[in-house]
């Protein structure tokens, strides 16, 4: 087996989903902890990596989900024993917060559908991403951004306006604010809860997941070699 991982999920709609499968066909054994349902946080001494997923909630929010702060504790305490971690979406965000970068509304509205990754220069030497960094598509779902990198952190990909979408922050630290993870089912729960707002500014949700279902072969290739990517690095 490659190791044990540590994957905090925030939400019952915001699983690993094709990330827990992914992982598991690398060789990682997945310890998911539900905080929200009462799971309480471990310490990270007995983990070889760590994942931390998406939700609803914004990055500080900690005086609504009491966990959030533990979780930015914990992200902090593997920055600094560079234990292998990735935050997906949300979890990308409580990187960021944890360690001193701002997070907040996109000041250009949500964003929702595949979009283009712009990767930049420093993504092809990076040890995570730099297999990565062709030409490719992710699904992103969400309101809010990084909107200012934490000191040290390092910018591998962005949309032409500049949003964030992945990140190094540390040597052995990586957060995406794409969702490799989510499949269908997910992403018709989203749907589902965001219909009414997004109808509102003029975001067809139903488009959005007939393209991404359209492009299902083409996003499990391109995103799969981040979860083996991730779990050769795990020790």
């Amino acid at each position: 087996m490659t190791g044990r991982l540590l994957v905090i999920e925030h939400d019952a709609d915001c699983p690993a989903a094709l990330m827990d499968a992914w992982l598991a066909d690398a060789g990682c054994t997945l310890d998911v902890v539900r905080p929200y349902a009462g799971d309480p946080l471990p310490d990270l001494t007995s983990y070889d990596g760590f994942v931390v997923l998406g939700g609803p909630m914004g990055a500080d929010d900690d005086a609504k989900h009491d966990w959030l702060g533990p979780v930015k504790e914990l992200l902090r305490e593997a920055q600094g024993n560079g234990l292998p971690t990735l935050g997906i979406c949300l979890g990308h965000q409580l990187i960021a917060s944890a360690l001193g970068g701002r997070v907040g509304r996109n000041p250009r509205g949500q964003q929702v559908g595949l979009l283009d990754v712009g990767w930049t220069d420093a993504a092809a030497g990076d040890a995570l991403m730099g297999p990565l960094a062709t030409p490719r598509r992710g699904v992103q779902w969400n309101d809010d951004l990084v909107l200012a990198l934490p000191e040290g952190a390092t910018l591998l990909a962005e949309t032409p306006y500049g949003e964030v979408q992945a990140v190094r922050y540390g040597p052995a630290m990586w957060g995406v604010q794409l969702h490799p993870e989510v499949d269908a089912a997910g992403l018709a729960t989203w749907a589902d809860e965001d219909r009414t707002r997004h109808g509102t500014v003029g975001i067809d949700t139903d488009a959005a997941i007939r393209e991404i279902d359209a492009a299902r072969a083409e996003l499990d290739e391109a995103w799969r070699p981040l979860a083996t990517g991730f779990a050769a690095l795990v020790r």
